[in-house]
């Protein structure tokens, strides 16, 4: 299954009431004015409603936001906190593509055409564009946190390769926008058999650290569902950290699974007890 951002795709439950715009440019020209069509609703109901914005140079999506809550609609509901790309709240769908408002440019989308904005859609709709994302601190609750050898930090050693690997990991600002993205979730709704892929970077960046103690290769086969994902690579495509969830997260994890319950050597070692998680 191929990654597929649909264009201008609407909240399924919401009835589309755009407007265009005649003879809109991507160029940010003084006196340019985007539609945008905004879902605007529950879970249980809604519809897309039409504003329009003038567009400044410079300017991102929550700053069209913004600029609606304040002359067209005070109630419109959208979370947002740090307008840098570092908190993870402004998550929503931008033209059908799981993105953040405030890392998405205006002169990057297609101006002559309405810019929909709806709520992720993986998640439940609260209101408007805020979702309830509650499920995924479940989640975090159920993985085994860092259980080092020792407390005794200052004898810890570490080499730089393993400083690395781990630090990308700890890039991720939680805006869950692979959790949306992942089909496995968003299309399947499996989140009862599959942690999604923050969490497997999580795990990830736990399992490969060299001072845990913890085993998590069964749970993550298990209880994470690694297994259900095929590697569409679309997780890693949205990810505005610019982490390499599939290649450096997921997929190694699959190797170690597969070399410990697949592999018949893996397998042999088990039954001897000798079977440790590489970290």
């Amino acid at each position: 299954m191929a990654c597929s951002h649909p264009t201008n795709a609407p909240h399924p439950k919401a009835n589309s009431a755009s407007t265009t715009i005649k003879g809109g440019t991507k160029a940010v020209a003084e006196g340019t004015v985007a539609t945008f069509s905004v879902y605007r609703g529950t879970a249980e109901s809604g519809e897309m409603k039409t504003y329009q914005v003038p567009v400044a140079e410079g300017m991102v999506v929550l700053d069209a936001v913004h600029h609606m809550q304040a002359n067209d609609a005070p109630d419109l509901a959208a979370r947002w906190n740090c307008k840098a790309a570092k908190c993870g709240s402004c998550s929503a769908e931008i033209n059908g593509k799981p993105s953040l408002m405030c890392k998405t440019r205006m002169d990057a989308l297609p101006l002559d055409e309405p810019i929909t904005i709806t709520p992720m859609k993986a998640f439940p709709v609260l209101k408007d564009l805020v979702t309830d994302v509650s499920w995924n601190y479940r989640v975090n609750e159920r993985i085994t946190p860092f259980t080092p050898k020792s407390d005794d930090t200052d004898n810890w050693t570490l080499y730089q390769e393993d400083v690395e690997r781990v630090q990308e990991f700890r890039k991720c600002i939680e805006c869950f926008l692979c959790q949306d993205v992942c089909h496995v979730i968003r299309n399947h709704d499996k989140k009862n058999d599959f942690y999604g892929p923050r969490f497997m970077v999580r795990l990830a960046s736990l399992d490969m650290h060299p001072l845990d103690t913890v085993d998590r290769l069964q749970a993550i086969k298990e209880e994470a569902g690694v297994g259900f994902c095929n590697i569409t690579k679309c997780c890693t495509e949205v990810c505005p950290e610019h982490i390499h969830i599939t290649d450096n997260a997921i997929i190694p994890l699959k190797e170690r699974v597969a070399d410990r319950y697949f592999d018949p050597i893996g397998k042999l070692k088990g039954a001897l007890g000798l079977n440790k998680s590489r970290k």
